[in-house]
């Protein structure tokens, strides 16, 4: 699974892949349409994915293994809707990640890291990498 280069844009929904940098903000190109455009440091923030990570009860784990475990589990565990109950994503969210820490990790980050999964693996992005295999 091969996140590098993967960002998350503040105010804009998916996410996308660094095209390259420049002293005043980042080209990013959509992921569906490769279409590049220009987003500026003064308006976004941009969160690469290798830095993502879930708090949970000693440490952190970073998302590439929530990932991972989220599709071992697909078959018999699909992900929650992110538009759906609440209750039902703490649920999926505790399936997955049963050590998370419930006083740092919110409902949000739960229906984000649910959105970013779905997004990435109907584009096929989080299958396993040859380095990894």
């Amino acid at each position: 699974m091969n996140l590098k280069d993967l960002l998350a844009v503040s105010g804009m929904p998916g996410l996308y892949r660094l095209g390259s940098s420049r002293p005043n903000g980042l080209v990013i190109e959509n992921l569906d349409n490769g279409k590049t455009q220009f987003c500026s440091m003064r308006k976004h923030q941009f969160t690469p994915m290798e830095t993502v990570a879930i708090y949970t009860m000693t440490d952190t784990i970073e998302i590439k293994d929530v990932f991972q475990r989220m599709l071992d589990q697909l078959a018999d565990n699909p992900p929650a809707d992110p538009k759906g109950d609440k209750g039902l994503i703490k649920e999926y969210f505790e399936d997955v990640i049963p050590e998370y820490d419930k006083d740092k990790v919110y409902i949000g980050d739960m229906v984000k890291v649910i959105k970013w999964f779905n997004f990435l693996n109907e584009r096929n992005y989080l299958t396993k990498s040859d380095e990894e295999e």
